[in-house]
């Protein structure tokens, strides 16, 4: 039976992995981060039942590191694709981790004694990480990653580390694999929310992403889980949502809804009214998009437990006359009345789009792109996540906007289908001989 190919380790990634090789199929999961787990690993909740999102997908992390069918390429990048369905030739960049993953034990004495602390991208910039580090404690592999771009080479974690793992030289490599069929399940990156300068972000340190606060929400963040104003540390009194940032902007040439943020704002909204209930939530919005199983009544629990929703897309975010925070105003288009609002926080939810890496990526399958960047699917009633090259398919957020639900069963359909190329290929194999 062939090998496939999955390219991007999220949940929708894990899930279509899981499957093949629950099926007897060998599968290589390519992710260019240190660690697979994608987005869903910076939740803290999910949205409509309130369950731990890392309580979800950190068993299914653990079940794709120990089945013997899954190949896990971290720090992997896609360079190069060659044949067809039940032959590609698949050329794989891999970064070096400077680290060896055999003999390191991931213990993170080296962690602890780097003097060295940069941008935490997994805390969305929130936190602080080293030099020397594991994105998270539940990462897969459990192993870390020396960042030669800001490693000062102290040589202290080589003198530190018992296994003596850590490498004084790493290079790129590229490998080759033979496989039947390909999934792409590259997923999402959040809009840049400083490209709406109104808003402030960046300017004004308690104008945050929807992501940043997840961060924070989440116990095992940089905040411990508290809620913080990251001006003085204080926590907020009021805090406002502020809705399609970087979605359904035609100035912006972003027509499409993100699919996932009204709902990522009213769960986050009960999270803080259920744990701080003195704080007053508000969540600025042109119309809430409660969809799918559950939603509407998760909207309904919101109001309940005291979240304003408020008709209205605010105007200039600016620091308050007397320096201490924020302030904007803000028209109903349900009354017709315009209000003042001096919020303590305001959260942008921004919204998603490809990420940078796809247009190469596309390119290098040979698939087209959708007007807004995505990987076009053929997308028909029988056929969602096909493409115009037979034995490549396309899951998740790589073809539009999903949430966890959808991306899931969007890589379990895209399994299904590369699963029948890798028993086409083995009777072909068979026939041949």
């Amino acid at each position: 039976m062939g090998d496939v190919v999955v390219i991007g380790a999220g949940v929708s990634g894990i899930q279509a992995a899981l499957d093949l090789a629950n099926h007897g199929v060998v599968v290589h999961l390519i992710e260019r981060e240190p660690t697979i787990g994608g987005h869903m690993a910076q939740l803290d909740k999910t949205f409509p039942t309130n369950d731990c999102s890392m309580c979800i997908l950190s068993p299914k992390m653990v079940d794709v590191q120990r089945h013997k069918n899954i190949r896990i390429h971290t720090l992997s990048e896609v360079e190069k694709v060659e044949g067809r369905a039940g032959h590609f030739r698949v050329t794989i960049h891999e970064h070096p981790r400077s680290v060896d993953v055999v003999a390191c034990t991931g213990c993170g004495d080296c962690i602890q004694i780097c003097p060295v602390e940069v941008y935490n991208r997994f805390d969305a910039g929130v936190g602080v990480r080293k030099a020397i580090y594991k994105p998270h404690p539940q990462a897969v592999p459990d192993r870390v990653v020396k960042d030669a771009e800001h490693c000062i080479e102290c040589g202290l974690c080589y003198d530190v580390c018992g296994p003596q793992a850590i490498l004084h030289e790493d290079t790129e490599k590229e490998f080759v694999i033979e496989a039947a069929a390909i999934v792409v399940t590259t997923g999402y990156e959040v809009f840049d929310a400083s490209k709406k300068s109104p808003f402030g972000y960046l300017k004004f340190p308690d104008v945050v992403t929807s992501l940043e606060l997840e961060r924070m929400i989440n116990a095992s963040g940089p905040t411990g889980g508290e809620i913080r104003r990251l001006s003085d540390g204080k926590e907020p009194e009021s805090i406002v949502f502020i809705q399609c940032v970087g979605s359904r902007d035609m100035p912006l040439s972003r027509p499409w809804c993100s699919c996932v943020c009204c709902m990522q704002a009213i769960k986050n909204a009960m999270l803080i009214r259920e744990k701080h209930p003195g704080i007053a939530v508000t969540i600025f919005y042109m119309d809430v998009r409660a969809y799918g199983k559950g939603y509407e009544e998760y909207y309904e629990r919101a109001k309940n437990v005291g979240v304003r929703f408020l008709r209205g897309i605010p105007s200039d975010v600016q620091a308050d006359k007397n320096g201490s925070g924020l302030r904007f105003q803000v028209e109903n288009t349900e009354t017709g009345e315009v209000e003042i609002l001096h919020p303590g926080l305001v959260v942008l939810s921004v919204g998603i789009q490809p990420p940078d890496t796809t247009a190469v990526l596309a390119r290098n399958l040979g698939l087209p792109l959708e007007d807004t960047g995505f990987i076009r699917s053929v997308h028909d009633a029988m056929d969602t996540v096909g493409t115009i090259r037979p034995g490549i398919y396309v899951a998740g957020a790589a073809i539009a906007p999903k949430d966890i639900p959808d991306s899931v069963a969007s890589g379990e359909s895209a399994a299904m289908r590369a699963f029948i190329d890798t028993k086409k290929a083995t009777a072909a194999r068979v026939r041949s001989r």
